[in-house]
C-alpha cells in the first residue's frame, strides 16, 4: 500500500511530537538524550523530504547559490581542520537541520491552514506539561520542610536552566497567539493568558537574561510593525508583570512567611556582568584573526580546550572563527535577506487580523528573541534549540508568499540536495552509534583528568582537544 503524502506527513509529525516530548519532558532527559532526539527527527525529516517531489522550490535563485557557497565554504573549512570528522560532523548538523526546516514548511504546505492549528497545540502542550512540573516540584519544595529553596531544581529535563531558556524564548512568542484571535473565546483566552502569566513566572524564575533581553528586543521590533505588534508586546508586558507579581509572592512573601530562604533569586542576575563570557569571546577573535578566511573548521572552538565553555556563547564570533569570515557574511547576508523580505510582508499586512498573519508575526517574534539571545548564548549550540529554529524558519518559509511568479522546481538541485541530506543523516547517526555507548565513561575521564563540569558542544561532554 502506498501512502499519500498527507499520510507521511501524519507519520512524520506524530513520530516528531512523540521524540519532542521525551526530550522536553521526561524527567530524565538532558542534554544527550536530546542530541539523539534531533538526529531522530533529522532522520524523519530526510525520509519524509525524500517521499516527496516539490512543485515549486523554497527558495529563490539567489538564496540557492548563497546557501551552496556556504556549503563549499563550510565542507574546505572541514577538510582542512585538525579534525575533520568532527567539522563534517557540525556541518551534518546544521544540514539535519535544513531537513527538519523543510520537512515542516513542506508539512505545512500541504496540510494548510488546519496544521496551524495543530502545530500551535503541540506547543501550547509542551508549556503545559513543562507548567506543571514547575509547579509539582514547588510544591514538593515548599512542603519539604526545608530552609532553603534553589529555585533552579525547580526546573528539569534541560542540562542547564540556560537550555531551558532558549526553549522559552521560542515559545513565548506564540502563547500569545490565541490571545490575538479576535475567534477566541473568552474562557479559552484567560486560560490562554494564565499559561502565558506561568511561563514567564518561570522565565523569571529561571533568571536567564538572554531570555530577557531576546523577549524585550522582539517586543521592540514588532512593536514597530504594526497594531498587532502592540497588542503582542501589550500581552507579553502583562503575562511578564503578572509572573513578577506571582514570583514576588510566592518566593518572596510566601517564602518569608515560612522560614524560607532563596537561595538564588532572580534579582541576583539583574547584572551586566559576562559571566565568563570574555575569555571565550577573547579566544574566538583570537581564533578569527588568525585564520579569517575559512577558521579552524565547523565545531573546533572545541577543539581548543579552555576552563570555561567549548563554544564561545556569541552566534558571529563561533561562525567566523570556525567557518571564517566569508562564510560568516553570506550568512548574515541572507539572515538580513529573508528577514527584510519577512518584515515586508508584516508591514503590508499590518492592519490583517487573518489567522495566518497573526501567526507570522507571533513566530517572527519567537525567530528575532532566538538571533539576539543568540549573541550571547549558545542557541546555534543546544540540539533543542536548533530544532527549534529549524521548526520556526521551517513555518515562516510556508507562510511567505511568492514575490515573483511561481516558476518550475530545479531537479538537479533538488536531487543533489537529497543527496547531501542523505549523507548528512547518515553521519550523525553513525557518530551517534559510534559514541552513545561510551557517554557516560567519556564524562567520567573528562572530570578526572580535565575539568570540574562539563562543557556541552555536540554531547555533553563537548571538548574534542586531543
Amino acid at each position: 500500500m502506498v501512502l499519500s503524502v498527507q499520510q507521511r506527513g501524519s507519520i512524520f509529525l506524530v513520530v516528531t511530537v512523540c521524540l519532542l516530548v521525551v526530550g522536553i519532558c521526561a524527567p530524565f532527559s538532558g542534554h544527550d538524550l536530546q542530541r539523539v532526539m534531533q538526529i531522530a527527527i533529522g532522520f524523519c525529516a530526510v525520509l519524509y523530504g525524500s517521499s516527496i517531489t516539490p512543485t515549486e522550490p523554497w527558495v529563490d535563485r539567489q538564496t540557492a547559490w548563497g546557501l551552496a557557497l556556504i556549503v563549499g565554504l563550510g565542507l574546505a573549512s572541514s577538510l582542512l581542520a585538525h579534525q575533520p570528522l568532527w567539522a563534517l560532523t557540525e556541518m551534518a548538523l546544521f544540514v539535519s537541520c535544513a531537513a527538519i526546516a523543510l520537512a515542516f514548511a513542506s508539512l505545512r504546505r500541504h496540510g494548510g491552514e488546519p496544521l496551524d492549528r495543530v502545530l500551535l497545540l503541540i506547543v501550547v502542550l509542551l508549556c503545559l506539561i513543562k507548567t506543571l512540573q514547575y509547579l509539582y516540584a514547588g510544591v514538593l519544595a515548599f512542603a519539604s520542610g526545608g530552609h532553603t529553596m534553589n529555585p533552579d531544581l525547580l526546573l528539569s529535563s534541560f542540562s542547564n536552566k540556560r537550555f531551558y531558556g532558549q526553549f522559552q524564548t521560542f515559545t513565548l512568542p506564540l502563547l500569545a497567539l490565541p490571545l490575538l484571535l479576535p475567534t477566541v473565546s473568552r474562557s479559552l483566552r484567560g486560560m490562554a493568558f494564565a499559561l502565558l502569566c506561568a511561563w514567564w513566572l518561570i522565565a523569571i524564575s529561571g533568571g536567564t537574561r538572554g531570555t530577557w533581553l531576546g523577549m524585550a528586543v522582539a517586543g521592540m521590533v514588532v512593536a514597530l510593525i504594526g497594531p498587532w505588534g502592540r497588542r503582542w508586546l501589550g500581552w507579553q508586558l502583562a503575562g511578564m508583570l503578572s509572573g513578577l507579581w506571582i514570583y514576588w509572592l510566592v518566593f518572596t512573601v510566601l517564602a518569608t512567611y515560612l522560614g524560607i530562604d532563596n537561595s538564588n533569586d532572580a534579582s541576583e542576575r539583574l547584572t551586566t556582568s559576562l559571566s565568563g563570557r570574555g575569555p571565550i569571546w577573547w579566544q574566538g577573535w583570537h581564533m578569527l584573526t588568525e585564520r579569517p578566511w575559512l577558521g579552524f573548521g565547523p565545531m573546533h572552538f572545541a577543539d581548543i580546550a579552555n576552563k570555561v565553555a567549548a563554544h564561545p556563547h556569541q552566534a558571529v564570533l563561533q561562525w567566523a572563527s570556525e567557518w571564517g569570515v566569508p562564510s560568516t557574511l553570506c550568512v548574515a547576508f541572507l539572515a538580513a535577506r529573508s528577514g527584510w523580505a519577512t518584515i515586508v510582508v508584516l508591514r503590508e499586512r499590518a492592519q490583517f487580523s487573518e489567522r495566518a498573519d497573526l501567526l507570522r508575526l507571533c513566530l517572527f517574534a519567537a525567530l528575532v528573541g532566538a538571533l539576539t539571545q543568540s549573541m550571547v548564548d549558545g542557541v546555534l549550540v543546544m540540539p533543542t534549540s536548533q530544532v527549534w529554529l529549524a521548526l520556526v524558519v521551517g513555518w515562516l518559509m510556508a507562510l511567505h508568499p511568492w514575490r515573483t511568479p511561481v516558476t518550475a522546481s530545479w531537479p538537479l538541485a533538488w536531487r543533489a540536495w537529497k543527496l547531501l541530506s542523505a549523507l548528512a543523516i547518515a553521519l550523525l547517526v553513525s557518530v551517534a552509534l559510534r559514541d552513545v555507548p561510551h557517554i557516560k565513561q567519556a564524562q567520567r575521564q573528562y572530570l578526572d583528568t580535565l575539568g570540574s563540569y562539563l562543557q556541552p558542544r555536540f554531547w555533553a561532554q563537548g571538548v574534542i582537544a586531543r
